[in-house]
């Protein structure tokens, strides 16, 4: 977990100004991989106390525009944000609770990359969504 003093330098190295509110989300982030933001906004209030919705939300659009968070948003499923940048991973998501893992590329560095077909688009991310249960649903929940 990077300190707060890494935290300024990510910030200041993205060319953002450095502020409570930006070290605080960026922190949360960094604490709980995949959290919504309902999830980042009470976190970030227990840390600095009171802070609105709408601050959150500029930080958070901030920080994923500067490429120092990355947002995902499985069908179905709210927005969340990841520290994890610079990869090419993907994420495997339970179908009962939400619950969302980080999964490496299979093979290669960025197999997923090569398209059958690219209708000529300069492909430089590709998303792939595993879904099943997770460890705790699948002995909880029944099988049809």
């Amino acid at each position: 977990m990077p300190s707060t003093a890494e935290f300024e330098r990510m910030l200041r190295g993205a060319a953002l100004r450095v502020t409570r509110p930006r070290v605080a989300v960026l922190s949360a982030v960094h604490d709980h991989p995949h959290a919504d933001t309902a999830s980042i906004i009470g976190i970030v209030r227990d840390a600095l106390g009171e802070v609105s919705h709408q601050a959150v939300y500029d930080v958070l659009r901030a920080l994923t525009t500067a490429g120092l968070v990355r947002c995902i948003q499985p069908p179905g499923s709210a927005a969340r944000y990841e520290s994890r940048v610079g990869d090419n991973h993907h994420h495997v998501v339970c179908r009962s609770c939400g619950a969302i893992a980080d999964v490496d590329c299979a093979v290669g560095t960025t197999p997923c990359l090569t398209a059958s077909d690219d209708h000529g688009f300069a492909i430089d991310e590709a998303e792939v969504i595993y879904w099943g249960l997770c460890p705790a649903c699948s002995t909880t929940t029944p099988t049809l």
